[in-house]
């Protein structure tokens, strides 16, 4: 079960750290479905605007606030992953040394 786990686990790391610098790379992607439909709206408002012959800084700000959100989520799936896979390894760790302590000498 532990080494299972902790190699599932380890792709998962894997596949969260891609995701994550795929952001910060401003890819899309990665993120969840409201992060692309925040995105496009605030893409569509900035193009409206400057047709419009006004500033679309608010319009970058928004897109800035949701990358900054996806980056915030998938960095707490990391710590969560890293968290999960750290607790897996010390119960293997105890199970193997409750394993050599209780043999016959």
């Amino acid at each position: 079960m532990g080494n299972s786990e902790i190699r599932r686990l380890d792709r998962e790391i894997e596949k969260a750290t891609k995701k994550l610098e795929a952001v910060r790379r401003g890819e899309w992607w990665p993120l969840n479905a409201s992060e692309r439909r925040a995105m496009a709206r605030a893409l569509a408002g900035g193009a409206y605007q400057i047709t419009r012959g006004r500033s679309a800084a608010r319009s970058e700000q928004r897109l800035d606030t949701t990358g900054t959100a996806a980056e915030m989520r998938l960095n707490a799936e990391l710590t969560a992953l890293h968290g999960e896979r750290q607790r897996l390894i010390t119960e293997a760790a105890r199970a193997k040394a409750a394993k050599k302590s209780s043999g016959w000498w």
